[in-house]
């Protein structure tokens, strides 16, 4: 239960991209910019159309332009590895998790030190999810708690303690006031973000829960698993099991929704251990293909 961190860590490789992809529908060439890091990479969230904040074993959280490659902005202030980022989508809030057990708030136009702090976990901070409006923030931890936090003025405005309950993500429904948030424990757990209580907590799993990501819609969440496979979740009335997507040979690392286009099928997205990133028919789990063309990331 208590070695997620290490387990993950054990598969992570310097992955480079060379040449194009080759198939039927690809994107044409890749291109290869100069890193955002020195070292690697442990989170990525978009932050508006055409930028994204990563962070990473380098203390440091990085805003870059994926068209240009340019790295825009960068954040120094953790004491230790940054584990998470996340952003509230078209905001100018950038918010990093990190082992130095805090969150730190930076604003995409403003000083380069953080304009918020938040303390107050115990261990290293593994979860992190902004509502739609970035004026509240919610948090977990290997601790076995989950906090809310005002944005503005950083005070804590709760903290939930569920035993065992080792937190691996949390992510915002839109439009709603609940989280979504996977643990070690092997659940995946809705919380009410208003009175920092669970909703609801769907059957347990056989492995630990690794990631989770919510439909646009937010009438489903999805959640991947130390087995190998992933979990789409209902999360209306019946809030039951939809399907389950197999296929990986090793631990599912994360997973999303991929935004639907004029002629694209729901869909979503699961990447692994295994090197592979596989995408799948969102309601039947038929497997829609693997994205570069079952080409290993390595």
């Amino acid at each position: 239960m208590g070695k997620l961190q290490s387990k993950l860590s054990s598969h992570t490789t310097t992955y480079r991209a060379e040449g194009s992809v080759g198939q039927a529908g690809s994107i044409g060439a890749s291109q290869q910019h100069s890193p955002a890091h020195t070292d690697a990479v442990s989170s990525v969230a978009a932050l508006k159309p055409d930028l994204c904040v990563s962070g990473g074993r380098d203390k440091s959280v990085a805003v870059c332009s994926w068209r240009s490659g340019a790295a825009l902005r960068r954040f120094v202030g953790h004491e230790r590895e940054v584990t998470k980022v996340t952003s509230a989508l078209d905001s100018s809030r950038v918010f990093s998790a990190s082992r130095d057990k805090t969150v730190m708030m930076w604003e995409l136009h403003g000083a380069s030190g953080p304009s918020q702090h938040f303390p107050g976990h115990e261990l290293v901070v593994t979860g992190l999810a902004v509502s739609p409006d970035a004026s509240r923030l919610c948090t977990g931890s290997r601790d076995n708690t989950v906090c809310k936090w005002d944005t503005e003025t950083g005070e804590c405005l709760g903290r939930a303690t569920i035993s065992r309950n080792l937190v691996t993500h949390l992510c915002w429904v839109p439009g709603e006031p609940y989280v979504i948030q996977t643990s070690e424990d092997k659940t995946t757990r809705i919380w009410d973000s208003r009175e920092l209580q669970v909703a609801h907590t769907f059957p347990a799993k056989q492995h630990i829960q690794t990631c989770c990501d919510v439909s646009q819609d937010g009438r489903y969440c999805l959640s991947s698993s130390q087995g190998g496979e992933a979990t789409l979740w209902d999360l209306r009335q019946t809030r039951g099991r939809v399907c389950e997507y197999r296929g990986h040979f090793q631990t599912t690392t994360s997973c999303v929704f991929i935004p639907r286009g004029p002629a694209l099928a729901p869909s979503v997205a699961t990447s692994s251990s295994d090197s592979t990133v596989k995408v799948w028919h969102r309601d039947t789990a038929g497997r829609g293909g693997l994205l570069l063309g079952e080409q290993n990331l390595c």
